[in-house]
């Protein structure tokens, strides 16, 4: 329940964005809960909303149960709904051509390349930035908050604070955050740093309409 008596916040988290830069290589945080993150970060408003944006991801070589246990973790997420939303992109996967690392020269004089899989998320970042102005210009609160260190954001960030006239934050999960960013000149700007997140862990078992479940065994 949001307190009147304080202003409001809506938190817009860049999910892909988080977790390569924080969660990736620390799996014992994964198990996020990404309001209570936003409550500790900002313990001075009331996390109004949280979106969540983000891809499913696919099978991969060496890890074929990933879509398993992000399917369970969109399940612990859906338990805070409708405080949180999930929105999702999507994954393409291709093969391109890029050149080889050190640089070598065939004997016509070309750059040697080699062909490797490439993986992008699309759509994510547009649904972002399209609903911090939506939200924005139809029901504003006191502050729009970024969890991102994605500098293609400064253009929404400017147009937030420049044309619509609202008050904008930053959460960056990197230690020095693109300077772009910073001189949007937000509110707030705050570190994502680890403690918020060892601090904000959904309980191990938890329960939704399906039935129980739990933290996935190598979360722990």
């Amino acid at each position: 329940m949001v307190d009147v008596t304080r202003p409001t916040a809506i938190v817009y988290i860049d999910g892909l964005n988080l977790y390569r830069q924080k969660l990736e290589y620390h799996p014992h945080t994964k198990w996020l809960d990404p309001v209570r993150m936003s409550e500790l970060m900002l313990p001075t408003h009331d996390i109004a909303r949280v979106r969540y944006f983000t891809t499913k991801v696919k099978p991969a070589a060496t890890d074929a149960d990933a879509p398993i246990r992000q399917t369970v973790y969109w399940r612990a997420l859906r338990t805070l709904e409708p405080r949180l939303t999930i929105h999702e992109g999507k994954m393409r996967t291709d093969s391109r051509r890029y050149p080889v690392v050190p640089r070598e020269v065939n004997e016509d004089g070309s750059v040697v390349t080699a062909k490797v899989m490439k993986v992008e998320e699309k759509g994510s970042d547009v649904a972002l930035a399209s609903y911090m102005v939506f939200d924005a210009a139809r029901n504003p609160a006191d502050l729009h908050v970024l969890l991102s260190s994605d500098s293609d954001f400064v253009p929404t960030l400017n147009l937030l604070k420049g044309e619509l006239g609202v008050q904008t934050a930053l959460f960056s999960p990197i230690e020095n955050p693109p300077s772009m960013l910073i001189a949007t000149e937000p509110l707030i700007v705050k570190i994502v740093r680890r403690a918020f997140l060892e601090n904000a862990q959904f309980p191990d078992e938890m329960r939704d309409a399906k039935g129980p479940f739990h933290r996935p065994p190598s979360w722990r």
